[in-house]
């Protein structure tokens, strides 16, 4: 009989959002004529942006000619004009990189999850906590140790180093999910400065680096010297343009791209160096199928001028929804972070509560769904996240309803 990775065995029985549905689900069975308001996963509300439907159905009217219809992209990495495009766009905010260095994918779970595949099964991970679940669980199935970093009130729930752990991988995301803490270009520094000393990788997810609007934030880890020797960036167009899988129709797909300086290599098992970008190519070819040629236009579309106008429009729109969740949190004088670089709001549970208790409360009595915070970490109990991006009058009411709850 054929057996299994043991690794499965050490996850959690059951992963957070498909808990979150369950109960949700019960709920509406029970219900089934309320209007619950869900503000716990975080996807979009807001249709994808003019230009990009365009361009999208420009590409697949191209599929139903013979002059320009298009089979396997034949690189593995991507096309190329979409990949000059996420290089140009780059550029917007000081950082080079070149075309070459950018892999196009289906999004930014997908290559966080999957990139552990290169590194060997004895190397140690390190995982803030709380963390994005894909970080651990990915690790967890490989056989990987993950060693945890406490992100706490303390310190504004932006971890720093722990000089006593030696990893082989990092993994750091800012603006971070769930927490909405970004880090600061000092505190990346510390990071790729002890990744270089330990000869680490910093897998670093930037999925929302487009929700930063205070510029001496940094929107990628390549804007710390010395990240180019340590660091993979990976993003996301799922949130940046809304590119999550129910908003690209009849394809499914979706897009996001990671970024591998040329100069970061591994180690083999012989002591030898080789390029990581290599390892990743090889990788990609073998398990992942590419992005459709009609998806990666419209994500082309993206980083034109009038793509992220109207992309921006989007995200304003969202940042509006923060500003009202940040302001009701204010004025009941609720601790959080988040929502001012961030579409998330990371708030305490009132009353001391855990997070899957006041997940219950909030969902029985206001209606309310959000994600409760013990599904990231242990750090993560007794906190709570809310999203964005629903809409404005869902996000109002559902406001009106907390601030109900709250306050008897």
């Amino acid at each position: 009989m054929a057996k299994m990775n043991p690794g499965f065995l050490n996850l959690k029985k059951s992963y957070l959002f498909i808990e979150i549905g369950k109960r949700v689900r019960e709920y509406i069975a029970a219900h089934p004529d309320n209007k619950i308001i869900k503000m716990g996963i975080g996807d979009v509300t807001q249709p994808l942006a003019p230009v990009v439907v365009a361009a999208m159905k420009k590409a697949a009217d191209e599929m139903g000619v013979k002059e320009t219809f298009r089979g396997y992209e034949d690189s593995g990495k991507g096309y190329d004009f979409l990949r000059e495009a996420v290089a140009g766009y780059y550029k917007s905010f000081g950082v080079t990189i070149s075309p070459e260095e950018v892999l196009i994918s289906d999004g930014a779970k997908s290559d966080c999850g999957n990139i552990g595949d290169i590194f060997s099964e004895n190397e140690d991970v390190v995982v803030t906590d709380p963390a994005y679940p894909v970080y651990v669980d990915s690790n967890v199935m490989g056989g990987r140790t993950v060693h945890y970093v406490n992100s706490t009130e303390d310190n504004g729930f932006a971890a720093m180093p722990d000089e006593s752990m030696k990893p082989g991988l990092i993994y750091l995301c800012s603006p971070n999910n769930p927490t909405g803490s970004v880090y600061t270009k000092e505190q990346l520094k510390v990071w790729v400065d002890y990744a270089i000393k330990n000869k680490s990788v910093i897998i670093f997810d930037a999925a929302y680096e487009a929700f930063i609007s205070d510029e001496t934030l940094p929107r990628s880890i390549f804007q710390i010297e010395g990240a180019r020797k340590c660091a993979i960036e990976i993003c996301s167009l799922s949130k940046t343009a809304g590119f999550t899988g129910t908003r690209l129709g009849y394809t499914g797909t979706r897009c996001g791209y990671t970024v591998i300086p040329e100069e970061l290599m591994l180690e083999t098992p012989t002591g030898e160096e080789i390029s990581f970008m290599q390892l990743w190519c090889r990788r990609q070819g073998s398990k992942f199928n590419g992005v459709s040629y009609p998806v990666q236009r419209a994500a082309e579309a993206v980083f034109t001028e009038e793509g992220y106008k109207q992309t921006r429009a989007t995200i304003a729109y969202y940042m509006q929804n923060a500003k009202v969740m940040s302001e009701t949190f204010d004025e009941l004088g609720i601790k959080y972070t988040g929502g001012k670089n961030s579409p998330y709001i990371w708030f305490k549970c009132p009353d001391g509560m855990d997070s899957w208790t006041f997940f219950d409360k909030l969902l029985n009595e206001a209606e309310v769904v959000g994600t409760p915070g013990a599904g990231f970490g242990k750090n993560g109990d007794g906190w709570f996240r809310l999203t964005a991006f629903g809409t404005h009058e869902n996000t109002v009411e559902a406001m009106q309803r907390v601030k109900k709850l709250l306050s008897k």
